[in-house]
This record gives C-alpha cells, sequence and structure tokens, in this order.
C-alpha cells in the first residue's frame, strides 16, 4: 500500500469535509447545520474539521467557492454586441441559481449561494460591501470594452451594472423568501432595458487632482509564480509590464482608479489583500468568480483585456511589492517596467498615482550608474532627483496648469516656509487669497496646500488673512 503524505492526506480530509459539508448546508441550511454534523458525515472528528477551516462560515464559503469554481462555463455561442443585449443574456445565465418548484428551502438556497445569516458581522458586510463595489466596476468594464464601445466610446457604464446587480440580487433574495414568486423571462428582459436608459455617469473623483505622483526608484520585482486570475480562472504571472494594485478587503473600490488611469497597453492587476483570507478570501473569490463565470458564458472566454485580479492569501505579492503590514485597510501600487518596480504609491489614490507615472512618451526613470563611492541604493542621489524631476514634469503636462504644484502637507509646509497659517484659510487657483469660517473640514489635518511660484516670485505674505500675495505666484488648495 502507498503511503500518502502529509499534503495528501490533508488534501483528501479536505475534499471529505466539503463533501459532507455540501450535503449538510443542503439539508439543513447554513443556520441550522453544525460542525459536529459535517464531522459525523464525514467520519471524521470535530478536531479534523477545524484543523482545515477555522469556522462554520469558512466551510460554507468553501463549499460555495468549490460549486462556483468547479461549474463548467460554456463558451459564448455569439457574443451580444449592443450594451442591452449583453445585460438581457447576463441576467439569464445567472437567474439560472433560482430554485426549481421542487427544491427544498435549504438546497436552494445553497445553490442560490445565498449569505442569508453568514455575513453577519461588521468586517464582513464592509468587506461584502466593497466586494459588489468591484462586482460593479467589473461588469461595467466588461461592457465598455465592447468592440462598439472601442469604435465609438461608450460613456462609464458602472452605474447601469450596480443596478443590474441590484435587481439581480433582489430578485434572488424574493426566489430565497417566496420561491416561484415572478417570472425570471421579466427580469432578464427588465435587465435588457437598463441597458438603454439614459443614467448620468461620470467619472470624476474629487480628490485625484491632489494625490501626489508616484515616487521614481528601481527595485528587482520577483512575484509569485503563478496565481489564480478570478476573471479568467486561469494561472497567470505579474511580470508584465503595467501596474499592480495591492488593495485591502476595505479599499476594492479603489481598483477603478488604477483601471481607468493605466495607458494602452498596460496590464493592470489588482491584488486583494486580508487578514483573514478563510473568511474574507473566500467571499471575495466566490463574488468576483462568481460574476465572472457569467460574463464569460455571455461575453467570451476573457471579458477584461489587461485586468487581472488575484487574491494574495499569504502576501506573498504583498512581500515582493516590499508592502510592509498588509491588510485590510492597504492601498499602495507598484508600476512595473521591464522586471523591474519603477515607481511606487502607497495611501489614497495610489492606483492612479503609479498608472499615471512614466505615461509622457518617455521610456521610463534613467538608469543609475553609480560612482565609485556608491554604497548601494540610497535615497537623495542625483538619478533620483532627475527621476522626481521625470515625474513632475509628466505630471504638468497631463494635468494642465491647475496641478502643476507640488503639494505638501499644511503644518509641514507652514513650517519649511516659515509661515503661520491660521485656522480656516484658503487658498483658490486664481491670485486672490481668501478666508471662510472654520468648519471641521478646513480644519481637518488631512487639508493640504500647495505653492507653486510661476516665475520665481516670492512665497506668499505670512499674513494670509490679506489680498496680497505676489501676482508672480499660483497657489493651490485641496483637500482629500
Amino acid at each position: 500500500m502507498v503511503r500518502l503524505t502529509r499534503a495528501q492526506q490533508q488534501e483528501r480530509t479536505r475534499a471529505a469535509v466539503l463533501a459532507a459539508a455540501r450535503q449538510e448546508f443542503a439539508a439543513r441550511g447554513y443556520v441550522e447545520a453544525t460542525v459536529d454534523r459535517i464531522a459525523d458525515r464525514a467520519e471524521l472528528t470535530r478536531g479534523a474539521v477545524y484543523s482545515n477551516f477555522p469556522s462554520k462560515r469558512a466551510v460554507y464559503l468553501a463549499v460555495l467557492v468549490d460549486m462556483v469554481e468547479g461549474g463548467a462555463v460554456g463558451e459564448a455561442p455569439s457574443s451580444p454586441r449592443a450594451v442591452g443585449a449583453a445585460l438581457g443574456a447576463f441576467a439569464r445565465v445567472w437567474l439560472e441559481r433560482l430554485p426549481l418548484a421542487g427544491d427544498t428551502s435549504a438546497s436552494g438556497r445553497l445553490q442560490l449561494r445565498s449569505l442569508a445569516g453568514v455575513v453577519d458581522d461588521e468586517p464582513g458586510r464592509a468587506a461584502l460591501a466593497q466586494v459588489t463595489r468591484l462586482e460593479a466596476l467589473l461588469l461595467g468594464l466588461a461592457l465598455e470594452a465592447r468592440p462598439p464601445g472601442r469604435d465609438r466610446g461608450w460613456p462609464r457604464l458602472v452605474r447601469v451594472a450596480e443596478l443590474v446587480l441590484t435587481l439581480l440580487d433582489g430578485a434572488g433574495h424574493l426566489a430565497e423568501a417566496v420561491p416561484g414568486f415572478g417570472d425570471p423571462f421579466d427580469v432578464a428582459r427588465a435587465c435588457e432595458h437598463l441597458g438603454g436608459i439614459d443614467v448620468p455617469d461620470s467619472w470624476d473623483p474629487p480628490h485625484l487632482p491632489y494625490v501626489a505622483p508616484a515616487r521614481p526608484c528601481r527595485e528587482a520585482w520577483a512575484p509569485p509564480a503563478e496565481l489564480v486570475d478570478l476573471l479568467t480562472g486561469r494561472r497567470v504571472g505579474l511580470d508584465r509590464d503595467g501596474v499592480v494594485a495591492l488593495l485591502g478587503s476595505g479599499r476594492l473600490g479603489a481598483a477603478e482608479e488604477a483601471a481607468r488611469a493605466a495607458g494602452p497597453g498596460d496590464q493592470v492587476s489588482v491584488v486583494v489583500l486580508t487578514s483573514d483570507p478563510a473568511e474574507i478570501g473566500r467571499l471575495v473569490r466566490l463574488r468576483v468568480g462568481d460574476l465572472a463565470g457569467c460574463a464569460r458564458r455571455v461575453l467570451g472566454p476573457d471579458p477584461w483585456p489587461g485586468l487581472r485580479v488575484v487574491v494574495d492569501d499569504r502576501s506573498l505579492v504583498a512581500a515582493a511589492a516590499g508592502v510592509p503590514d498588509a491588510g485590510d485597510a492597504t492601498e499602495a501600487a507598484v508600476r512595473i517596467r521591464d522586471g523591474e518596480i519603477v515607481a511606487r504609491a502607497e495611501g489614497r489614490g495610489a492606483g492612479h498615482a503609479a498608472s499615471n507615472a512614466f505615461q509622457s512618451g518617455a521610456a521610463g526613470p534613467p538608469p543609475h550608474r553609480p560612482g565609485p563611492n556608491h554604497q548601494g541604493n540610497r535615497r537623495g542621489t542625483d538619478p533620483e532627483r532627475e527621476n522626481r524631476r521625470h515625474l513632475s514634469h509628466a505630471a504638468l503636462r497631463k494635468d494642465g496648469p491647475r496641478h502643476q504644484c507640488r503639494t505638501h502637507p499644511l503644518r509641514a509646509a507652514a513650517s519649511a516656509d516659515g509661515l503661520s497659517p491660521r485656522r480656516g484659510t484658503v487658498l483658490s487657483v486664481t491670485n486672490r487669497v481668501g478666508r471662510i469660517p472654520d468648519t471641521e473640514a478646513s480644519s481637518s489635518p488631512d487639508a493640504f496646500f500647495s505653492f507653486c511660484p510661476s516665475s520665481g516670485g516670492a512665497p506668499p505674505s505670512a499674513n494670509w488673512g490679506h489680498e496680497n500675495k505676489p501676482a508672480s505666484s499660483e497657489v493651490a488648495v485641496g483637500k482629500i
């Protein structure tokens, strides 16, 4: 008899637990199912179940992920070109999960991928809200990427996608509570009509003009060999030129900032980070994988060319990118060029900053040629200053004169320039300096200003309450 390795034994135990759990959840539902009964069905001990899954919720989410990833995805027979037709076809595929008349209540909930009673704590609800925003973005981008959209320039379709997902999710909840109510074909036709309504939808986040440019660098890039892309279901590498946006489960809505700012030919890889891979990580896999499977059946094998979404369970990508303490609140991004990290950004707007780096036509940062006394990659060297100047010029050309200023935190800039700004003071883009009443927003430490002499003029007077700023200066303010 061949003796199994420890890894093979663990995989066999895990498969037995998942099979028993699927039977238990189909018979009793999530709320009534227990880990003890799952262990009895699998003919294992309770400890054997917990050695593979930390909680009942983790087991349930693993069962749903297994259903989604193991389901056969057929090829799209003929991909609809019109947005309305594509949405109608997507809705018909999604509605196939609705329970049939003869299904039991528990098995119907399992088939619906129901999360009733599952996501019942604040971290889970917050993660689900962000994942739902990511789902709407993905469906909207898939619709915008249709061939007519590339030729005619579709507007942003994320809000239409939100409406469709709201309607489908509502139909699923109603089918769970009142089986047999309503006609799924009517729901699909309603989704098709949603593709033709005029929904105002623009992409103009107010904080993006004030995001600091990505910092240039030259660092080695050695990502994990292969990770599973949730959009295609295939293993992919992250070594192509483009942007890697590392987003915690609480910041997934920022994925659009990287996707919208990416240049032609860039691969945008959204790497999802979480401190709870057993539950939050599986929740992301479930929802994104489910939507992607439906979209592939309608729009083709890869509806998102140039976009990838992976879950970094063990923070391996974060470690390769030099992002410490990666977790649910992380927001960072790096730009990859020729196997190196050439720019990086952290904090709000990081994906936007990294996507915009080196898009002015330049080939990238100048090569670093160490001198005879070089002692490693030290910050502040001449090549680094040249890199920063390169990025600043690129930002000037891209954003226009309003955003030609280098931003500083308010207190740091005031200390550096010897100024004493008073609370409530706001500088404008014009040649005036005004004052508004103190408010929570104007006194927030997040408020900042930038000063940019347009012709070498002196800094504005320390008495900011008066309109005596030199005409040779240009001042801008903002708040993130």
